[in-house]
């Protein structure tokens, strides 16, 4: 079963956690989005949301949430962590995808 499909039938997740997780499968390989953009794409006014329900993301990495970054072009966070090895996987799998982030997550 694909990816798409096993987000839409899963009964582990919420409605909102779903509908996050099916726009993102929609970033290419190669791309990123902010996590503001990613919430005004499914008509939610809280990045903050969005980075809750990606830090919750059971479907890592094929539902790519290391392709989301800060507004300020950081990197952001990971798997609910802003710096050690979670940030640098997240790296790692933009870098293996040809995306390079030039600044570090900043705090807060």
């Amino acid at each position: 079963m694909d990816i798409r499909r096993r987000v839409e039938l899963s009964a582990e997740i919420t409605s909102f956690q779903r509908r996050v997780y099916l726009e993102l499968l929609n970033v290419p390989a190669g791309e990123t989005v902010t996590y503001g953009e990613l919430a005004r794409r499914i008509g939610c006014g809280s990045a903050q949301a969005v980075g809750q329900a990606l830090r919750r993301n059971p479907f890592a990495p094929e539902v790519p949430c290391h392709r989301v970054v800060a507004a300020d072009g950081s990197t952001g966070g990971y798997m609910g962590r802003r710096e050690g090895e979670a940030l640098e996987r997240k790296r790692e799998l933009l870098q293996h995808e040809g995306v390079f982030v030039g600044r570090e997550a900043s705090g807060g």
